[in-house]
């Protein structure tokens, strides 16, 4: 189960795309979900970040970059103008 979550994670393919050898995936999807609304997820990483870096102590962080995060083609230029659902009053206040 944990393989199939991993290799959808991985791959970025469609759930529906999951190879038959990590069963059905209906059933893979449906546990990720519970498994992330339930906070499973978050007591496994501390689970397996228990006792690293304890130098850091309990602000030890994931961290990811460009090479782990894929970016859609278009999302290399910054918006030039405030969102419109975001007046420019609220912005200002936002950023003080």
């Amino acid at each position: 189960m944990m393989n199939g979550i991993f290799h959808r994670t991985r791959t970025a393919t469609p759930w529906r795309d999951l190879p038959p050898c990590y069963g059905r995936w209906k059933t893979v999807y449906n546990r990720h979900r519970r498994w992330s609304l339930d906070g499973t997820w978050e007591r496994i990483l501390d689970g397996l970040r228990a006792g690293c870096d304890e130098v850091e102590g309990e602000d030890w962080t994931v961290s990811a970059d460009s090479t782990v995060v894929r970016a859609h083609q278009h999302a290399a230029g910054a918006r030039h103008a405030p969102a419109v659902d975001l007046p420019s009053k609220g912005l200002a206040k936002i950023t003080k």
